[in-house]
């Protein structure tokens, strides 16, 4: 049995971050860096599996890098860019470094997000594992307490129920967002979303310099699907080895996710030495560019996935939930005085660091769920290398405040026009 199951919680802090993602763990590691009283818990006991495609983006290293991890994740793996296939072209492209690091890297969840929470209690962070947030205890409009949930020996029949009083609450329990929705939140489908799958699988290339990713997707019908695989190599032996595709409310993605990525599987086998069997298929669906309300209340924040947090050009979200918790962890300290101001500083942190590029980035992923734009406009780009190496860095947000060249500009220009434009902006 685990420790975290004999012993006792703690029954109040500061700050109560719920979640021990990387987005929950880095938010505990930057506010306990700041001499704050911080709880870290999480429903599961650790390490433990989420589904990802297990890429780290160039963002996503300059994020660990600032937590003091470049060092560890140099001795995983390295890529040096993208190696994209479809229409009948290859193309490898470089990531394009800038303001940002030069190189990718790809580390299983159960690793990755193990060593950040680890991080997090370096930090100084209390974790607290096997603890379930079910409920709230309120005060008025604020959050006075967390209700957790822990097994019993018995299953949930005899279940532990416990709290843990904050004075501020930061919810980062991923895409599903159970206390969120006990917050409020609301996932709104009308914009674009995910449905991915993801698996393990041996490969003679597993320790490959460049990430693959297929644009032409099909079906076993050979129809063209809004989506990609993709074969991320870990060093260690094996592939994260995926598929994902774009929907909407008003265009659902009609597909089966493991039968599809075993077709893909089947399809890649001898050019990438796959092995014959997918190890630990599983699949997700992903709110993406801030497709979500109720974000915030008087103490409290929703950070990471549970905020929407995901491009919806690429299905990245760990450089998004680790910059969040960079991010709401500065602004905590800023608020010390006044924890009111959270339900509306919070969203409008958000929108000003990433309301335009979401709202660009979903306008043209729901394009692409458009039946015909993919097959027509699909091989004309691959065609080109130099539309492709800007496409990798807009499909990627590859681009900082501090870029100041043309396909930077041109980026948030698209972006301040495409705000203009929502119905429902991103977090709103």
């Amino acid at each position: 049995m685990s420790s975290a199951a004999v012993t006792p919680p703690p029954t109040e802090t500061d700050v109560l971050v719920v979640g021990a993602g990387p987005a929950g763990s880095a938010a505990a590691a930057w506010l306990a860096r700041q001499g704050v009283q911080v709880v870290l818990a999480d429903a599961a006991t650790f390490p433990r599996d989420k589904t990802c495609g297990d890429g780290l983006t160039p963002r996503a290293v300059g994020e660990l890098r600032l937590l003091g991890l470049e060092d560890w994740l140099r001795g995983r793996t390295v890529n040096q860019g993208l190696r994209a296939h479809g229409f009948g072209q290859v193309l490898h492209l470089p990531w394009p470094g800038g303001a940002l690091p030069d190189w990718g890297s790809a580390v299983p969840r159960t690793e990755l997000d193990d060593r950040l929470r680890q991080v997090a209690v370096e930090s100084g962070a209390t974790c607290v594992e096997d603890a379930r947030a079910v409920d709230v205890r309120r005060d008025g409009s604020r959050v006075a307490a967390v209700v957790f949930e822990r097994r019993g020996q018995g299953g949930r029949e005899d279940a532990e129920r416990f709290e843990i009083a904050c004075r501020r609450l930061v919810v980062a329990d991923g895409v599903r967002s159970p206390l969120g929705k006990v917050l409020g939140r609301e996932w709104h489908r009308d914009t674009v979303y995910g449905v991915a799958g993801r698996s393990y699988v041996t490969s003679e290339k597993h320790d490959d310099t460049w990430i693959s990713s297929h644009l032409e997707l099909r079906d076993e019908q050979g129809s063209i699907l809004s989506g990609y695989g993709w074969i991320f190599p870990l060093g260690t032996g094996e592939v994260n080895l995926g598929v994902g595709t774009l929907a909407t409310a008003k265009r659902p993605a009609d597909i089966a996710v493991k039968p599809l990525m075993s077709f893909y599987a089947d399809q890649r086998r001898e050019e990438f030495g796959l092995g014959d069997d997918l190890r630990m298929p599983t699949s997700a669906l992903l709110p993406m560019g801030g497709a979500v309300s109720q974000v915030a209340g008087p103490n409290w924040a929703l950070i990471g996935d549970a905020a929407g947090c995901v491009n919806p050009l690429n299905g990245e979200g760990i450089d998004y939930g680790l910059e969040t918790g960079r991010l709401v962890a500065a602004l905590l300290g800023d608020l010390d005085a006044d924890a009111h101001g959270l339900a509306t500083a919070w969203p409008a942190l958000l929108r000003e660091h990433y309301g335009e590029a979401f709202s660009i980035a979903r306008r043209l992923a729901g394009l692409v769920t458009v039946p015909w734009v993919l097959p027509r406009f699909g091989p004309a780009g691959m065609r080109s290398t130099a539309l492709m190496t800007l496409a990798l860095r807009w499909m990627g947000n590859l681009v900082t405040d501090e870029d100041r060249d043309a396909a930077a500009r041109l980026w948030r220009w698209a972006g301040k026009g495409s705000v203009r434009l929502d119905d429902r902006p991103p977090f709103s």
